[in-house]
């Protein structure tokens, strides 16, 4: 019993069925409304007819007495009151004596009355007692005589029978058919919602790979679970982001720190002079260098994805930015016995970092002598270009070193991931990482391309809307 209490008052507290019973008491005014103007509308024109018959018939009968006096209107009463069916007739005398009709009996007073109105009667053939209702008119006849001329109303009152009857029964069954389909909506939506919140308690025990389900209707709650799904989903990711970010950070900061604490201790062990001492130091202090730039390249990547370097945005030149950094790495290209060959666009403006783009092409540019340099004696070309292309700036970074494969290509953007080949070279797998966050912050992305051979880098972003400044308007002379 209290369990059975338990669930309907679950069921009440919904709020599908707090919608449900609202719509159903919104229906049931609007059909009351409405089957009362019906109602109404059929007693007015039943009535409406009753008046007319009786006004037709008070013009015939008083035209006839009129033209043949009280004899023939006497006649045509008792003969017209006598048919099967008969509306109600009565002529009496200026003191109320009956002289003709089917009426019987009134109420006192009723027949001193003029005019139309309703009241009780018996008619002549009843022997019960009890009244009916009429509408009547009394019509004052030259002479003192008194014409009535009525139609009883119980036509009237059955059809009040017959419409409250189907009122009462439509309320019943509007509130009946609404209760039940409440009922169904509210333990369908509960039962969905009731999964759904099943589910969630095993996600938030630990099992992230539970998923809602997804009935396939497409409504508001289908919405929500692919929502959530893809929820999920983002987060899967970023844990295993978190988890391989950590296996790599284990993996190759270990190196460095390893060092670090190596070259320490071969000169606590070995250095006997201050130029040894002062070399071991040296070394200890370019790979603490290290060390920082690696935690300052994750800090930046940290607040690139979180959106907090948007304060400092502005709008600048792209083509002035990237002919900098390019002149920057000329020398650093000479040195390498590299070919530094530039294209770029005048006029291309953004909004945005200049000096996180900077940062990128840095980066880009830094990865592009690493692996593209001269390799046999062969000299070797990188190429810088930025164009304007589909309202989107793209600059390029292109070499033709061993390249990256295709199915790679997606997985070296993230933080701390190096190819098996590239361990061999300095780096810790972050450049790439953080061109790809300043791409995003600036609304644009970082494609991979083939260079045939090599690889081409390309970092693409929206371009600045141009305002066309308005010509004043001329007034006319």
């Amino acid at each position: 019993m209290n369990a059975s209490m338990s669930a309907l008052g679950k069921l009440v507290r919904t709020t599908a069925f707090k919608l449900s019973f609202a719509y159903l008491l919104i229906f049931t005014i609007f059909a009351f409304v409405g089957l009362g103007y019906v109602a109404w509308n059929a007693q007015r024109l039943l009535t409406d007819q009753f008046v007319s018959t009786i006004e037709s018939e008070i013009n015939s009968l008083s035209d006839q007495y009129r033209f043949g006096g009280l004899r023939r209107l006497v006649n045509i009463v008792e003969r017209r009151s006598r048919a099967p069916g008969a509306m109600l007739y009565l002529v009496t005398t200026e003191t109320g004596e009956r002289v003709a009709g089917n009426v019987g009996a009134l109420p006192p007073g009723v027949i001193g009355r003029t005019g139309q109105f309703e009241t009780l009667y018996n008619r002549t053939d009843e022997t019960e007692a009890r009244p009916d209702m009429a509408i009547v008119r009394v019509y004052l006849l030259p002479g003192g005589f008194r014409l009535l001329v009525g139609r009883d109303i119980e036509e009237r009152r059955r059809l009040q029978e017959v419409i409250y009857r189907a009122f009462g029964y439509s309320l019943l069954f509007i509130v009946v058919l609404g209760c039940v389909g409440g009922w169904f909506i509210t333990r369908r939506v509960l039962k969905r919602v009731d999964d759904m919140t099943e589910i969630t308690r095993h996600i938030m025990t630990g099992d992230l790979g539970g998923r809602l389900k997804i009935a396939g209707t497409g409504d508001e709650l289908d919405r929500l679970a692919q929502n959530l799904n893809d929820m999920l989903d983002r987060i899967g990711e970023l844990m295993r982001g978190m988890q391989e970010v950590s296996d790599n950070i284990a993996h190759d900061l270990k190196t460095p720190l390893t060092r670090l604490r190596n070259k320490a201790d071969e000169a606590l062990r070995t250095a006997s002079t201050p130029d040894e001492l002062r070399s071991a130091l040296e070394a200890t202090i370019e790979e603490s260098d290290n060390l920082i730039r690696i935690f300052n390249a994750l800090l930046m990547i940290a607040r690139l994805e979180a959106g907090n370097a948007r304060e400092g945005l502005a709008d600048f030149d792209a083509a002035e930015a990237v002919r900098d950094v390019a002149e920057l790495y000329e020398a650093l290209a000479e040195e390498a016995g590299v070919s530094l060959a530039v294209s770029v666009e005048d006029d291309l403006p953004v909004h945005g970092s200049r000096e996180l783009l900077g940062q990128a092409m840095a980066n880009l540019l830094d990865n592009a002598l690493k692996y593209g340099s001269a390799a046999g004696g062969v000299p070797q070309t990188i190429s810088v270009s930025a164009h304007r292309r589909d309202g989107e700036v793209r600059i390029a970074v292109a070499d033709h070193g061993p390249g990256i494969p295709a199915s790679e290509r997606g997985r070296v953007l993230e933080r701390f991931v190096r190819l098996e080949t590239a361990r061999s070279r300095p780096g810790f797998g972050l450049g790439l990482s953080l061109a790809a966050a300043v791409a995003r912050l600036h609304g644009g992305a970082l494609l991979l391309e083939d260079n045939e051979p090599g690889l081409r880098v390309i970092l693409a972003m929206p371009l600045k809307a141009v305002e066309l400044p308005q010509a004043p308007l001329q007034s006319a002379a």
